[in-house]
């Protein structure tokens, strides 16, 4: 018996973060977006949406100061620039990236040089975390405000979410927007969160974290906003298949764990596996096993 309890203890001690294998981490990231409509649905939220959250910023402006944490390859990004082009065309955006990743930069300037009607727009880019340009911007005093700041899907990745909304917040111009998005309260991601948090959460950021608490946070502080959900569906049949290379990356991200078919012990595997399958994560079409991947988005007043 006491040699089966220390095995079980080796192996969830084996368990790491997703984020400690950076190349893993991009490669499951990416095949998620392959599988997903992640982007199809931020895409509907900039067609329909956003341009009416960015009328009230302009008020006679030539000029925009737009901030982006997280902002990975820059895909997402470039479509809303165009959108605040489309809203105010002529008129030059100062669009300043926060980023850790130096192969997302480099993918994120590779994009922006092949995309076309850029010319009124200026890119800075910064490598580093959100917390690192926090530092950055009290340490040298600098008196930045912005009219456009958004912090997509990457809340995830600080210890303190309440205290990055502050200072983001913060630098707001009088009338900027904050724009959060998030994976939703009620979908997948919640419920398995929720569920298996000590045993998933293998470090310090907010992993759990949805855009229901952020909305509770919001709520308690008095700040206005607006929410939107965002509808999103993954595929991951893949993950049921024994040994399947996509469906062990799939694993990864959505646990958050580096090689999480290996080395997760094999009863927390199975009972996630199983939990996987429940009607408040996934729903079968057609044969396959689609996993409710529902965003929501939150856009927040000065």
């Amino acid at each position: 018996m006491a040699k089966e309890l220390k095995t079980k203890l080796d192996m969830a001690s084996s368990m790491k973060t997703l984020l400690h294998d950076e190349s893993r981490y991009f490669k499951s990231f990416n095949l998620f977006l392959d599988r997903s409509t992640e982007h199809e649905c931020i895409q509907v939220f900039s067609d329909e949406i956003l341009p009416g959250e960015l009328a009230s910023i302009g008020d006679g402006k030539c000029s925009f100061n737009v901030l982006g944490v997280g902002s990975g390859a820059g895909a997402v990004d470039i479509q809303m620039l165009s959108k605040l082009q489309l809203k105010y065309p002529g008129a030059s955006v100062n669009n300043e990236i926060v980023e850790p990743s130096s192969d997302q930069i480099h993918n994120y300037k590779v994009l922006v040089a092949k995309t076309p009607n850029l010319e009124n727009v200026s890119f800075n880019w910064n490598k580093m975390t959100s917390s690192e340009y926090e530092n950055h911007v009290k340490e040298n005093k600098e008196n930045k405000t912005f009219d456009f700041i958004h912090m997509i899907q990457m809340l995830y990745y600080v210890s303190d979410p309440a205290a990055t909304i502050k200072f983001f917040h913060s630098l707001l111009g009088p009338k900027g927007k904050l724009l959060i998005i998030l994976v939703s309260g009620t979908g997948g991601w919640s419920h398995l969160w929720k569920t298996f948090k000590h045993q998933l959460c293998l470090s310090e950021f907010s992993q759990d974290i949805t855009i229901q608490d952020i909305k509770e946070y919001l709520d308690s502080t008095g700040l206005k906003y607006q929410h939107y959900d965002l509808p999103s569906y993954v595929d991951i049949t893949e993950c049921f298949t024994e040994g399947d290379e996509n469906g062990e990356l799939l694993m990864d991200l959505l646990t958050e764990t580096c090689e999480f078919s290996k080395t997760a012990p094999p009863d927390l595997k199975a009972e996630i596996m199983s939990f996987l399958r429940q009607p408040e994560c996934t729903t079968e079409k057609d044969g396959k096993i689609i996993f409710n991947s529902t965003m929501g988005a939150i856009v927040v007043e000065p």
